[in-house]
């Protein structure tokens, strides 16, 4: 395959990333097909006309499902509000295309479920979804740091993620707060990325026992005095049973005043410790337990074209890649997928393991108990 086409619905935060994974992805990764951006698809239709000129797609549409009936897209991208993932990701795979859909995954389990099933049933379509902190160099060497045995025994895990984006308890109340448009809160939005890293580090997660909340109950409603009831989780916690017995400690909250992308990680092993914090997700920081006492200490390693995946972006260590770096390695990942190599994409049926862990964050926290990963 040389070419392959492209239909992106959702032209907001996600929507503008995976337009510009698109436009970069052949230059960065030259064994991949050329892309061709055929149709943007929102809601406006002026808008959406405005960015497909500076997205550089051929057309814009107010209807997601002209991109199905498009015979020259193969591959649909799914940006748009949760509550939409599962009838445009299965209705996609049902036309044929390959589908890359946002994370979370869909509203509910059943949502996941049903979206993993259409992906077992289509014929050779791949399936992608948006973790792109997966493919953080530095988070890769780490893995392979723990792989190769550098840390010896892992037997704890230590993980947060806090932003700030409804620290304000002013904001005012949108969709994203209603269950059945948004789904789950912080852990649909933010514990996800958490615990796929964590399993991408650990192995699967067993069992937990969770704490979720909502700390703003209600917020106002925009343009009047009314106030609305918040349906979904601001704070999570959880303790964690690892399929390999380590233990762990998972935190997550969307109302920490101050934290911005505060992805943090820390691995414990029986000769050293590592730990990595995405607002700097170029350094890896490391410490072995070897030598003399007074010269130990924590190294600081930064990512360099010497890790996974760096080099096809930039030649210069320590100059660091972002977020949107990120999006194009894990859009590379895809198109490999796609024309039948090996790839590390998170395919619909792994996402279906991360959705597991964090409804049984849910359950746990419902029934005040220890609860299975099922």
């Amino acid at each position: 395959m040389d070419r392959i086409g492209v239909g992106l619905i959702g032209t907001g935060f996600m929507g503008k990333c995976h337009a510009m994974a698109y436009g970069a992805v052949k230059a960065v990764f030259g064994d991949v097909p050329a892309v061709d951006r055929i149709a943007l698809c929102d809601v406006d239709k002026a808008h959406t006309t405005k960015l497909a000129h500076e997205f550089g797609f051929a057309r814009a549409t107010t209807d997601w499902r002209d991109l199905l009936a498009d015979p020259s897209i193969s591959l649909i991208s799914v940006t748009s509000p949760n509550g939409l993932h599962r009838e445009m990701a299965v209705a996609a795979l049902a036309a044929g295309k390959h589908v890359w859909c946002e994370k979370p995954m869909a509203l509910t389990l059943a949502d996941a479920e049903a979206m993993t099933a259409a992906a077992a049933e289509a014929k050779g379509q791949a399936t992608a979804l948006g973790y792109g902190y997966l493919r953080n160099p530095a988070l890769q060497y780490a893995k392979s740091l723990i792989a190769e045995g550098a840390l010896g025994d892992v037997f704890d895990f230590r993980g947060s993620v806090d932003e700030d984006y409804m620290a304000d308890p002013d904001l005012p109340w949108s969709w994203r707060l209603r269950a059945k448009d948004a789904g789950l809160g912080t852990l649909g939005d933010l514990t996800v990325h958490l615990v796929s890293l964590a399993r991408e580090l650990m192995g699967p997660i067993a069992r937990l026992t969770a704490m979720v909340d909502v700390v703003h109950e209600e917020r106002p409603v925009p343009g009047g005095a009314a106030k609305a009831r918040v349906e979904n989780d601001d704070i999570a916690h959880a303790l964690v049973r690892f399929g390999s017995g380590a233990r762990g400690v998972l935190t997550s909250s969307r109302v920490a005043h101050g934290r911005k992308n505060g992805l943090k990680l820390e691995v414990h092993g029986a000769k050293g410790t590592l730990w990595l914090d995405n607002e700097r997700m170029n350094e890896l920081n490391l410490y072995l337990a070897e030598g003399p006492p007074e010269r130990r200490g924590f190294r600081r390693i930064l990512s360099g074209p010497h890790h996974a995946a760096y080099g096809k972006l930039c030649p210069a260590p320590g100059h660091g890649l972002g977020f949107n770096e990120l999006k194009v390695i894990e859009l590379a990942e895809l198109l490999y997928q796609v024309t039948g190599r090996p790839s590390q994409s998170v395919t619909f049926a792994k996402g279906l393991e991360i959705e597991k862990v964090i409804h049984a964050f849910a359950r746990s926290a419902q029934h005040g108990q220890w609860v299975d990963v099922a």
